[in-house]
């Protein structure tokens, strides 16, 4: 399955697991962080085909990781999905600046984390 390794970033546990749960029982192959500078490491490492990468980070924020992968040559094409408790509109837009290809809100729906990977790799 062509597009298949998602790298999962978020501090929080159970976020993080809950997230590499949804989608390894979707067949795809999962790889956790649980901060900023781990993330930008892990996506030079391993080279993931798509990130779901929460806002609220120790280190780099989210904002900050999406945007510095956006705007590196060697990682832009990767999708990023932001996953955050922060739900207002601007959150959602400020995300969009930064160059995330979808932005969804916690608590999610396992069928829309799902469908939004799908829809991105």
């Amino acid at each position: 399955m062509a597009g298949n390794n998602i790298l999962v970033c978020d501090d929080s546990a159970v976020d993080r697991q809950l997230a590499t749960d949804a989608l390894l029982s979707s067949g795809y192959r999962v790889s956790q962080v649980a901060d900023g500078e781990e993330c930008l490491k892990a996506v030079h490492a391993k080279r993931p085909d798509l990130i779901v990468l929460d806002v609220i980070l120790p280190k780099q924020n989210g904002f900050q990781i999406c945007r510095a992968l956006k705007q590196d040559p060697a990682t832009k094409d990767i999708p990023v999905i932001l996953l955050s408790s922060k739900n207002q509109p601007s959150d959602k837009f400020w995300g969009q600046k930064q160059g995330a290809d979808l932005y969804l809100t916690k608590p999610f729906e396992d069928g829309d984390l799902v469908k939004g990977v799908a829809s991105l790799v």
